[in-house]
Order: structure tokens, then C-alpha cells, then sequence
């Protein structure tokens, strides 16, 4: 059932989807020569409109990247806080645990949401795309460039000839078929899970210092890294194949992007920039740590002989009686 409140958030999103869906579908079928109707031909559309749309999000990526190092900076500065309210139940010390924390955030400049931004910015385009897919199910057109003959086109495209990519695997199960809708997108979902399990466990492996790992937010990260890809399970069988594909092509973005930032920017003191400085120094470029003092030659003092005692005046005149 469509929320007309929603539709009219989306209105402008959808637009910009709808556009760079046909221009995809414009390269591949007037440069490539690709079949206009194929389900082929579409999904490398949806393709092109993930490059498009993660390309865009790199900027917030870099901004994500410094958020977590700033909130690993601010780590024992929150530990802190915690153990001074550690036990503490009562509305009073809450509420002050709670007003140091985020006055602690603000001079910091830290903002411990920025890790969840590019996915919560990718979430109105996901349904975007799924309102376009569900409107040319119907063979209706879209909000901007996606016309009547393009939105029937799109609604009816199919891959192998028989998985139309409207279809979802609860749609085939209930209707007994056609099973490659089933294998089709039984598989992506399988995919879809394993991709987000390993990105999580990447950075949770091997981009986190020791100091994060003993942090309580560590132990949250930890269930996260369980509970998320689960989410691909029961929600992914629902979602259309169209839909599935773009955010599988997303998943495979996000954990190359990941593998090329822990490889090359990894998180002081963790694994990976262990494993960093060890490449770098079998490779003879590992630089000096910054603020680290440079070792110079001390020149050789010259050794000298006994030095001799001070003597007083009365002292060296007795001396000088026995001479």
C-alpha cells in the first residue's frame, strides 16, 4: 500500500534514481548494442546506478573514517566518565553521566552516529528503487524519465526468460514458482550475508586497537557483528530481485572499499597497521613516526686525567712550611 506522505519525501530521490537508471539503460542499449527488454540489460542498469550513488557517498565515507578516529582518541576520556558513574542508578547521575558525555562529544567533535550515516543516506534511495520496481510491476510510470514504455519494460524484463526481476522469493513460494526465482534469490540472499559478515568482521579483526577492544562499545560492535547480517535473512526473501541486486552490488562496494581502507589507512595500534609497517619495512619506505625525535652523533669527550682536589689557603701554607 503506498503512504502518500512517503511518496512525497521520495518524490525528488526517486527522480534522481529514475534518472540514472535510464541513462544506464540508455549506454548499454544504444552504445553496447544490449537487448532494451532483457533482464540482462537492467540489471547492469541497477549496477551502474550503485557505482553512481556510492561514488557520490565517498566524501561521507572520508568524514566516517575520521569519526571513528576521533572516537577511538576519546575513548579513555569516556571510560572515565563511565567509572565515575559506575554503580550509580539514581536520575541524577545519569543525567549528569549523560551531559558529560555529549559535552565531552562536542569539544571533541566526535559524533558517535557518523559510522551509521552512509548506510541511513542510502536507505531513501533503497526505497526509492523499490517504489520504482513496485510501480513498473504494475506497468505504470515512473515520477520523471522512467515513461510508460520504459516502466513496462522494466517491469517485465526477466533473467534466463523466466526470473522476472519484480518477483521476490516469498511472491515465488506462495505461487509455487517458478523455482529459479527461488534459487535466484535464495542465493543472493546467502551472499548478501556473507558480504556484510566479513566487512564487519574485518574491521572488528583487525581494525581495532587494543585500547577499543576493552572499550564497552567493543562488546556491542561484537553483537552487531552477528545481528546485522540477519537482517538479510528474514527481510532480503521479501525484497524484489531488481532491489536485491543493488544492494548486493553495494555490499561487494562496501567491502572492497573497506579491504582498500584497512590495507592502506588502518587504525593506529590495531593489526592491520601493524601489518602495514611491516610491508613498508621490507619494502625500505617505512617513515619515521612523527614527533619522534631524531637520534644525532654525540661527538666523543675526550677522557682526562684524575681531577685534583680543591685545597684551601691554611692547607697549602702548611704545605708549603714543610717543603
Amino acid at each position: 500500500m503506498e503512504i502518500p506522505f512517503l511518496d512525497t519525501i521520495l518524490w525528488p530521490i526517486k527522480w534522481v534514481v529514475e534518472l540514472i537508471l535510464v541513462a544506464w539503460h540508455w549506454v548499454w542499449t544504444n552504445v553496447v548494442h544490449l537487448d532494451p527488454g532483457a533482464g540482462l540489460t537492467w540489471v547492469l542498469s541497477i549496477v551502474g546506478l550503485v557505482l553512481v550513488v556510492r561514488a557520490a557517498l565517498i566524501p561521507i565515507f572520508v568524514r566516517q573514517i575520521k569519526s571513528q578516529r576521533k572516537m577511538l582518541e576519546v575513548a579513555p576520556q569516556l571510560k572515565k566518565i563511565q567509572d565515575k558513574y559506575k554503580g550509580k542508578k539514581d536520575q541524577f547521575s545519569r543525567e549528569a553521566m549523560s551531559r558529560e558525555t555529549m559535552e565531552l562529544y562536542r569539544k571533541t567533535g566526535t559524533n558517535p552516529l557518523a559510522s551509521c550515516l552512509p548506510l541511513l543516506l542510502q536507505m531513501p534511495i533503497f526505497f526509492s528503487l523499490f517504489s520504482v520496481l513496485n510501480n513498473a510491476q504494475k506497468g505504470l510510470a515512473g515520477v520523471g524519465p522512467l515513461n510508460s514504455e520504459l516502466g513496462k519494460q522494466f517491469g517485465d524484463a526477466t533473467l534466463f526468460g523466466v526470473a522476472p526481476l519484480h518477483d521476490t522469493f516469498i511472491g515465488a513460494w506462495n505461487s509455487g514458482g517458478p523455482w529459479q526465482v527461488m534459487v535466484i534469490a535464495g542465493s543472493m540472499v546467502v551472499l548478501m550475508t556473507a558480504s556484510q559478515f566479513y566487512t564487519q568482521l574485518q574491521i572488528m579483526s583487525k581494525n581495532q586497537s587494543p585500547e577499543a577492544k576493552a572499550s564497552p562499545m567493543y562488546k556491542q560492535q561484537r553483537m552487531l557483528l552477528y545481528v546485522l547480517p540477519l537482517v538479510f535473512v528474514f527481510s532480503g526473501v521479501a525484497f524484489p530481485l531488481g532491489v536485491m541486486f543493488y544492494w548486493l552490488t553495494s555490499n561487494f562496494w562496501t567491502m572492497g572499499q573497506q579491504y582498500l581502507v584497512i590495507r592502506n589507512m588502518p587504525t593506529p595500534g590495531s593489526e592491520a597497521a601493524k601489518a602495514r609497517e611491516e610491508r613498508l619495512a621490507r619494502k625500505g619506505k617505512l617513515e619515521p613516526k612523527k614527533g619522534a625525535p631524531e637520534i644525532e652523533s654525540i661527538p666523543e669527550v675526550p677522557k682526562t686525567t684524575q681531577r685534583q682536589q680543591p685545597v684551601n689557603k691554611n692547607r697549602a701554607k702548611k704545605q708549603g712550611d714543610k717543603k
